[in-house]
């Protein structure tokens, strides 16, 4: 059983160390969709990932289009201050993928036109004068509420 972190070009590396903290702690698998704007031999990430490395299952894909092909047919969820529906709507299950695009820019505007019934939001304040929450805290929240809905499968 696994659930799966797809960061899309991610580019501040405590961003992906965090979020690998986070998929080594549940079993979740963490992709990286290239290009990234580090190296995954950064001294920040490591750092931020401390000692919890030789636990990440972590795939690498050279583009977004390599992975959607090779995952294709798989329950995939785009999370974009977009998204027409909250975090909160599904009912998630093994195996679904949560995609998240870069931190200044997001996932591709038609990337998210084109899966729109899929596309979460968490919700936030609408006087905020922030455009998004923190990336790996976004992912946290949308992948422990997963993992909550199943039951915390294989976590004590």
């Amino acid at each position: 059983m696994a659930l799966h972190i797809v960061f899309v070009e991610p580019e501040i590396p405590p961003n992906t160390g965090n979020i690998a903290r986070t998929c080594a702690a549940t079993d979740s698998v963490l992709h990286l969709v290239e290009p990234l704007g580090f190296s995954i031999s950064d001294r920040a990430l490591k750092r931020a990932g401390l000692d919890y490395w030789p636990y990440v299952k972590v795939e690498v894909h050279e583009s977004l289009e390599a992975f959607l092909a090779q995952y294709e047919g798989r329950r995939m969820f785009l999370a974009t201050t977009k998204g027409g529906h909250l975090y909160t709507d599904f009912q998630y299950q093994d195996e679904d993928m949560f995609l998240f695009g870069r931190e200044t820019r997001g996932l591709p505007p038609d990337f998210i036109a084109a899966h729109e019934d899929r596309a979460i939001r968490i919700p936030m304040s609408e006087s905020t004068r922030l455009r998004s929450f923190n990336l790996a805290n976004s992912a946290n929240i949308i992948l422990f509420e997963a993992l909550r809905q199943m039951g915390f499968p294989g976590l004590k």
